[in-house]
């Protein structure tokens, strides 16, 4: 019962992030939801990317029985990315969407404790040889949150100018 239920999260998971990350991928996310004009192209779509092989990399592995190490690490990566869409919903006042966003990262957390013993199964890498990948990812992750971050507090959002003086 215990392994149907992590099936289950992870299912939900998988079609919750690959359903979010191809509108992101393809360009058509203005339709879908706002906000995200504030954010430069490249970064919806490296976004949209991210999601997508988080949600593949959650069940695929498990699935196919190859690499069963990657599931852990996938859930890991979703929960950073329903993370950070939190804070995107936070920064635009969207209460509902961001506890939303970090219900779907509290239930990735509990993949990933769940999965968590499949990273024993994992190739063995030398931390000497992964510390400069590491480290690069992080450079620019922090990059590009500054450049988000910056953009949007130098952005004022339509209409409010008018508003308070029409008021």
């Amino acid at each position: 019962m215990y392994d149907i239920t992590i099936w289950i999260a992870e299912g939900f998971l998988a079609l919750f992030f690959f359903v979010a990350g191809v509108p992101k991928m393809i360009g058509a996310v203005s339709e879908r939801w706002a906000g995200f004009e504030e954010v430069p192209r490249g970064l919806v779509t490296l976004i949209g990317i991210a999601e997508i092989a988080g949600g593949i990399g959650l069940v695929a592995p498990q699935w196919s029985g190859i690499a069963v190490w990657l599931t852990p690490w996938a859930g890991l990566g979703i929960v950073v990315i329903a993370l950070m869409g939190s804070g995107f919903h936070l920064r635009r006042q969207e209460w509902p969407a961001a506890v939303g966003t970090a219900l779907w990262a509290l239930l990735a957390t509990a993949v990933v404790i769940a999965r968590w013993g499949d990273v024993a199964h994992a190739p063995s890498i030398s931390r000497h040889n992964v510390l400069p990948g590491v480290v690069l990812v992080l450079i620019v992750a922090v990059l590009a949150n500054l450049v988000v971050l910056s953009r949007a507090t130098s952005a004022k959002p339509a209409g409010t100018a008018q508003a308070r003086q029409a008021g």
